[in-house]
């Protein structure tokens, strides 16, 4: 078993079952499956984020192995990924509790609990309207250079997110955002992998997945170009565009093809009479 908390889970679940105390926890709730339950709830006026996983079992390990994918197996993969970002300064969540017990990678039960970040609105909702009402351009600037120095840090470091999009960039409003005074917070971390030297194919999922979900918000090519150079400048020392275009060729080509097929997708998931709620 594993068991690291602070306050004020620390003194709140002194002398109890803290595994047993954290499926007590109230809230609203944000996801509801077998094997994982996430809601959000308050503590002394404060609130917090909890995921709770009982394990997948068996044959969704089997399921997940079989198509590719690595299963989730508990709350270690979002507590380590949280770690690393923090050593390398991706500002991302605080974790204030985790815990890990048994053996049994199937029936695995694991917790972790994450400070709110609050006030904040994901760069999703911020950009939403940005193709009818266009941001200032030294904002503009300023965050799509914030979200690719963040990126490139996190790979450089070895992460990588399996579910980067800009819904998961958190921008703090506690106070007027400007293009010289910003802050966002990397979060959703718990598909997260860590490796000693980032693969490829890891590196360009994320940046597809990234791409596909900005393609909508009415960023130009030269918008496109400064990712690249602040990405790449922040993942491998600084290179000229020039550089940059000529040496990464084949993965521009291939992120294209991937937003392209993203975007087809979600069409065809989302349009109307496709069965979705």
């Amino acid at each position: 078993m594993r068991l690291i908390l602070a306050e004020p889970f620390k003194s709140l679940w002194a002398g109890k079952d803290p595994f047993a105390e954290v499926e007590a926890l109230q809230g609203q709730v944000y996801r509801e499956l077998e094997g994982r339950r996430t809601l959000r709830t308050e503590v002394a006026g404060r609130g917090y984020f909890v995921k709770i996983h009982r394990g997948i079992g068996w044959r969704e390990i089997a399921k997940n192995l079989l198509t590719v994918k690595w299963p989730v197996l508990g709350a270690g993969q979002e507590w380590r990924a949280i770690q690393r970002l923090q050593e390398v300064g991706v500002a991302t969540m605080t974790a204030v509790a985790y815990g890990e017990r048994g053996s049994n990678p199937a029936q695995q039960h694991s917790f972790i609990v994450t400070e709110e970040l609050a006030p904040t609105v994901s760069l999703e909702d911020f950009s939403l309207d940005w193709p009818q009402n266009p941001p200032a351009p030294a904002l503009k600037r300023a965050l799509i250079a914030e979200v690719a120095q963040m990126t490139g840090r996190m790979h450089r470091a070895g992460v990588n997110h399996r579910d980067c999009y800009i819904c998961h960039f958190l921008l703090h409003t506690d106070k007027p955002v400007s293009a010289s005074d910003l802050r966002l917070s990397l979060i959703d971390l718990h598909r997260a992998q860590i490796h000693a030297s980032l693969p490829l194919r890891w590196r360009n999922k994320d940046l597809a997945g990234l791409y596909f979900s900005a393609l909508n918000i009415g960023l130009t090519r030269r918008d496109k170009l400064r990712f690249l150079r602040s990405y790449f400048a922040e993942l491998k020392g600084q290179q000229s565009l020039r550089q940059i275009l000529h040496d990464e060729a084949q993965s521009l080509a291939w992120l294209q093809r991937k937003a392209d097929k993203l975007l087809a997708r979600y069409a065809r998931k989302y349009a109307p009479g496709a069965g979705h709620e």
